[in-house]
């Protein structure tokens, strides 16, 4: 396990939409990439080389320098076997680590239970977003989910405190315990008082931070400033995770522009998430992981292309061994998947047993149902 001074932090980031892979890590000098890519294809003079035969999309840019610093690994052709096409599907696989039936526990609910199996934290895990993540949904697991903690709260919009409180107190009320009501109700008035704990102690957040980094205006960057935030609080929160929203990255159509878009938004805001936690002096213990529930196919469609299977991950920090891992999926006809797919060649439970052995401390096995060869990223 690695070594921290605190201890480690665990940030995931989804692409959600099948982010394109080959258009991403492009292999610039294989002339089956530009016969695959009329339309798409990146000209050699304007990708950022990082290998000889490997560079990146020139919209990413600002990680250029984490890779210099050895900080940014790159794993390449990450998937898993007979993979599905559907977004939904594949978003459930990567989160319940269950690609032959459906899953219902996430794999960071159950890192959240490991860390803290009495829930006495209700702040463990915290998703920025919407809604409940699948990946962090396990029953007796409490996580606060903010769209936006600079005016994140419950009641806040009652100017008068005593107000304020008095309808907390009636909320409290509400859920508390009911003889003979049963499972669904003892459920509700817990989520109730965890999610009214929680949103009175993130709220403290933006008043304990103070930054020169100004992030990108969109949602990405909101999401990644309020993760350090959350971090530089000091709440004890473990897992932060976030995705990008409305499957942007699902680029069927106009993608030259729009990929380029989105890849120069993440990256930016990635860039000002780990500039903005050095800046704290926090950086040491946290490490950020993204990837996207697939790729896309290898032949471009006239504008854009459409869903794939292997895809590529990457994981950023400090305590990183950068570098590639993994081999680039063979760009031949005869060994591309039915329909022009890329194969995986690295099973993202590999990746996820890594990071929870190495970096988390914990036995991936219960977690991502079985042995899986770890990779040397960490």
């Amino acid at each position: 396990m690695v070594t921290t001074n605190k201890d480690p932090v665990l940030a995931v980031f989804s692409l959600s939409g099948g982010n394109d892979f080959m258009n991403t890590v492009i292999p610039y000098t294989n002339p089956l990439y530009r016969d695959y890519r009329p339309t798409l294809a990146v000209a050699e003079d304007q990708v950022i080389p990082i290998t000889d035969e490997l560079a990146f999309h020139p919209a990413m840019g600002s990680l250029k320098k984490y890779w210099d610093e050895g900080k940014l690994a790159i794993i390449l052709g990450v998937g898993y076997p007979h993979p599905s096409l559907s977004h939904f599907r594949s978003m459930d696989i990567w989160a319940t680590c269950e690609p032959d039936e459906l899953g219902l526990i996430g794999w960071l609910g159950s890192v959240i239970q490991e860390i803290d199996p009495k829930a006495e934290n209700v702040l463990t895990g915290v998703n920025f977003g919407r809604g409940l993540p699948r990946s962090m949904a396990k029953d007796g697991v409490p996580v606060a989910s903010v769209g936006d903690l600079s005016s994140y709260g419950l009641l806040t919009g009652i100017e008068e405190t005593g107000q304020r409180d008095q309808a907390l107190d009636l909320f409290g009320r509400m859920y508390s315990p009911v003889l003979g009501r049963g499972v669904v109700n003892d459920y509700i008035r817990r989520t109730g008082l965890e999610a009214m704990a929680g949103a009175d102690i993130l709220g403290t957040a933006p008043g304990k931070y103070s930054s020169t980094v100004e992030y990108g205006n969109s949602a990405v960057g909101g999401y990644l400033k309020d993760m350090v935030q959350v971090h530089n609080a000091g709440f004890g929160t473990r897992v932060l995770f976030t995705t990008a929203p409305y499957n942007i990255f699902d680029t069927h159509a106009n993608q030259a522009v729009g990929h380029s878009n989105l890849l120069m938004d993440i990256s930016t805001n990635i860039d000002c998430f780990m500039t903005d936690l050095r800046e704290q002096h926090i950086s040491d213990n946290v490490m950020l992981f993204f990837y996207s529930e697939f790729g896309r196919r290898a032949m471009d469609n006239g504008s854009g292309t459409d869903h794939g299977s292997g895809g590529v991950a990457f994981a950023l920090g400090e305590h990183v061994k950068g570098g590639i891992y993994g081999e680039y999926p063979s760009l031949e006809l005869g060994k591309l998947e039915d329909g022009g797919n890329l194969q995986h060649n690295v099973d993202f439970r590999c990746a996820y047993s890594t990071i929870l052995e190495r970096w988390m401390g914990m036995d991936a096995k219960p977690i991502v149902g079985g042995t899986y060869e770890q990779l040397d990223f960490l």
